[in-house]
């Protein structure tokens, strides 16, 4: 086994956001060396990794010639050079997950097919290469509204996704590939979080369920474990497994699904980094999400994916009328509260709904861990300074 720990070995992270923040917190645990490549120079990320480079991570050379320096490169965003990461597995580089799974799952429209290959279960769905097409689609009445719009490109956290109600609601959509999906009446809105290492060993969290916010399409609670029955849950995790063998991904995915009304599984979009939907795992995990990413693309043996306690994890997303130097209102206030562990992200600015942190609350009762969360929801206020 080659030796990682404090050691000359280099991880390289391409993305110096929240998820390579907290990613390093554990590299800092077992004294990995670290190097990060991100185009922002106030990023999350600089103060914990040994080497902070600022670079583009869409353009091809900048991407080669960080891959070059390190031993093993993984990623904390998919808006990556995918042609630069090919280039640097060609040279022997370790890209972790590969080149490959990620061209799959950056372009929705590549990742939805690839479902229906596999005889993964999914909205059904049509491609089109231009909107146009759509709108066409359209007049001849091959859609029914309401139905989802998704960009195929570039979309994340509830945006470059839209609910179509009506013919004006196709107006401002951009241009460009996009896909129509069937809109889907569901009961639950859930997620699992699988692990595969470079060996193919496969561990699958349990399953979480996750609560929006109503207007801004983004998560508002994460629930671990998700209030459902069991036999609903084994079905999710049996699911994800599939997704994860079927991608052949090393390192973490996050699969999310729907359960519709009468209990079936249907995979929405999945991810192929540590997610929001595993943040609960840093308190309520035997092993969190990021140290698990990390051991499965060094090929370690995998931790123990079960939770010691009940979590609820709630983002803290900047409110809607403040931009600006952030300030986080009565922290110390949920700070009192039992099981209450902030996580700041280390974003000066704060802008509406922008992810600046979470907070998670564990609880051996679900149900009050789930009480506290709503009134952490509802102290803490994340504000421009005045």
């Amino acid at each position: 086994m080659h030796n990682y720990f404090s050691s000359d070995f280099k991880l390289g992270i391409l993305g110096g956001g929240q998820l390579g923040k907290m990613m390093l917190y554990d590299t800092r645990k077992y004294d990995i060396q670290t190097y990060v490549l991100e185009a922002n120079p106030e990023a999350p990320c600089k103060i914990a990794c040994d080497v902070f480079e600022q670079g583009d991570l869409m353009d091809f050379d900048t991407v080669v010639n960080f891959g070059r320096k390190v031993d093993v490169l993984t990623f904390e965003i998919e808006l990556v050079n995918v042609d630069a990461l090919e280039q640097l597995e060609s040279e022997g580089k370790k890209v972790y997950p590969s080149s490959a799974t990620l061209r799959k799952i950056q372009d929705k429209g590549v990742q939805k097919q690839f479902y229906a290959e596999k005889g993964i279960p999914t909205a059904d769905f049509t491609v089109y290469d231009e909107k146009y097409e759509l709108t066409e689609a359209l007049v001849r009445k091959e859609w029914e509204y309401p139905f989802v719009w998704k960009s195929c490109t570039g979309g994340y956290d509830g945006k470059g996704v839209s609910v179509i109600r009506e013919e004006e609601d196709m107006i401002p959509l951009p241009e460009g590939t996009c896909l129509a999906e069937k809109m889907i009446p569901f009961k639950n809105e859930l997620a699992v979080i699988v692990a595969r290492n470079v060996s193919g060993e496969v561990k699958t969290y349990p399953v979480v369920e996750m609560e929006f916010h109503p207007e801004a399409n983004q998560v508002e609670y994460v629930i671990c474990p998700a209030r459902i029955e069991d036999h609903v849950a084994e079905k999710a995790r049996a699911v994800a497994k599939k997704v994860s063998e079927s991608f052949e991904h090393v390192g973490l995915l996050a699969v999310e699904m729907f359960q519709t009304e009468d209990d079936e599984i249907l995979v929405n979009e999945v991810a192929p980094r540590p997610h929001n939907s595993g943040h609960y795992s840093i308190e309520a995990s035997f092993t969190n999400q990021f140290e698990q990413h990390i051991r499965a693309i060094l090929d370690l043996p995998l931790g123990e994916t079960d939770s010691k306690v009940g979590g609820v994890m709630v983002n803290l997303v900047g409110d809607e009328n403040h931009e600006g130097q952030v300030h986080y209102q009565n922290i110390e206030k949920i700070m009192q509260m039992p099981g209450v562990t902030p996580h700041i992200y280390g974003k000066k600015q704060t802008r509406p709904f922008r992810k600046m942190g979470h907070v998670t609350i564990v609880n051996k009762d679900l149900s009050e861990a789930r009480r506290i969360a709503e009134e952490v929801k509802k102290e803490i206020k994340v504000i421009a300074r005045g």
